[in-house]
């Protein structure tokens, strides 16, 4: 308990300096804590240390959390990769989705959101570096998906999301954060937006390199490693 309560010290204190390094409130910057292939005890000492919002990869694993945690008001945010037969769970259980990239995901979160819970509130995942094995859309599809969105009712489009390319420079993934960041500010000024003071969220930054993400904008940044240690070798990423 230490050792996790230490990190998120740490880790609060990193972003509290790179907000400070630009002009930022940290107020803007929320951290979301990674807790794939981690116990709901290590969820629960944390959310006791003040964190409200986790991400999780993996639904069935995820499912099992939110029910033995179902008395703590966490915000549980989808993090993974959406496939077509695990909308439903996701439309019932999550507050946020952050990995949209179709459509047909979209009308589907749409039809199965609850109608006794408010708007799911989603993120597009774009695919910021054009790399062939991972999510998202291309930057030039974003306008389109965004515009149809704006009619489905029961799905509210926040604002985006990136996964930029590892093993690169720390010039290239900034300059990978920044495209992000003019791709949602294009899209606010878009004259076929009907509203868009709510796309307010760029959802970028991991444990690596959360000081970059926040200085071109962040306000999720998506924390594991950094808060619960390096994950043992075999174990799903």
């Amino acid at each position: 308990m230490t050792d996790t309560i230490t990190r998120l010290q740490q880790t609060q204190h990193r972003i509290e300096i790179a907000a400070r390094l630009v002009h930022r409130p940290t107020e803007q910057i929320t951290l979301i804590a990674v807790s794939k292939k981690q116990s709901a005890d290590d969820i629960a000492r944390l959310y006791q240390a003040g964190v409200r919002d986790f991400g999780e990869n993996y639904l069935q694993e995820a499912l099992s959390k939110i029910a033995n945690l179902c008395h703590f008001d966490i915000q549980w945010h989808f993090i993974g990769h959406l496939q077509t037969n695990k909308t439903r769970l996701v439309a019932e259980y999550f507050a946020w989705c952050h990995t949209l990239d179709s459509l047909k995901i979209a009308q589907r979160l749409n039809d199965q959101r609850p109608i006794h819970l408010p708007p799911l509130q989603v993120c597009i995942q774009i695919n910021i570096d054009q790399e062939a094995e991972k999510s998202g859309i291309a930057a030039e599809q974003l306008e389109s998906l965004a515009l149809e969105l704006q009619d489905l009712p029961n799905i509210q489009l926040r604002g985006l999301m990136c996964i930029p390319r590892t093993n690169t420079t720390t010039e290239e993934t900034q300059k990978s954060f920044q495209r992000l960041r003019l791709l949602l500010e294009q899209l606010r000024q878009n004259t076929f937006i009907k509203n868009p003071e709510p796309l307010d969220t760029l959802s970028m930054g991991m444990s690596a390199d959360l000081e970059l993400a926040v200085a071109e904008g962040a306000t999720f940044v998506r924390i594991g490693t950094a808060l619960f240690g390096e994950r043992q070798l075999g174990e799903r990423k």
